[in-house]
């Protein structure tokens, strides 16, 4: 069945997929725009997993200095080629994240990178807390696990909110940004400076 040349351009514009791939998607759904980016943001993810490996030999560092001169954050990007790293909504993107480390303030990148004493020490304050409740000993694990999840989301920069789109984490727009782009793109590092700190 073919598509509205309108629908196809708009769901180009909104995904940036390639034109067969969003009439292939407008197809699957029998013309749902909605539908269509909801099944071409799970290819992409599924496509940026595959990505994941592949070796990241360009990238950008940047530098963002929140207004008033009081907190600043420089990061490192990596992707696999200079053509990429060289783009404008590319050079976005690495921008984006570090206003988003300027806000949220993350501790680390993904889980990997705090520290186990930190999260044996969160684990145990749980522990504590949720003992106070007198709640079954088999519920209490699930209760801990659970605000161990709530503190990886709040200190990992993969796992937050992502401060201009809510609506999804900071770990899905990079997905996104892979599949937009076709390269592996890899968050290396970043530092967050604020003054007396």
């Amino acid at each position: 069945m073919s598509q509205p040349t309108e629908k196809v351009v708009d769901l180009r514009r909104r995904t940036g997929a390639g034109v067969m791939d969003c009439k292939t998607a407008l197809d699957e759904c029998g013309g749902d725009v909605e539908k269509a980016i909801e099944i071409l943001r799970k290819r992409g993810i599924a496509k940026a997993a595959k990505k994941a490996v592949r070796p990241t030999a360009a990238g950008v560092v940047e530098a963002y200095i929140h207004p008033g001169e009081r907190l600043g954050v420089l990061i490192e990007v990596d992707v696999e080629t200079d053509f990429v790293a060289r783009n404008q909504e590319f050079r976005r993107f690495v921008h984006d994240l570090a206003m988003h480390i300027a806000a949220a303030d993350p501790m680390s990148i993904d889980r990997s990178g705090v520290p186990q004493e930190v999260t044996d020490r969160e684990k145990r304050i749980y522990e504590e807390q949720v003992a106070l409740t007198g709640k079954p000993v088999s519920i209490i694990e699930k209760i801990v696990q659970g605000k161990l999840e709530k503190f990886y989301a709040d200190v990992c920069l993969l796992e937050q909110p992502f401060v201009k789109a809510p609506e999804k984490t900071v770990g899905d727009y990079l997905k996104e940004t892979i599949a937009k782009f076709g390269e592996n793109t890899v968050i290396r590092r970043f530092a967050r400076f604020k003054l007396g700190e």
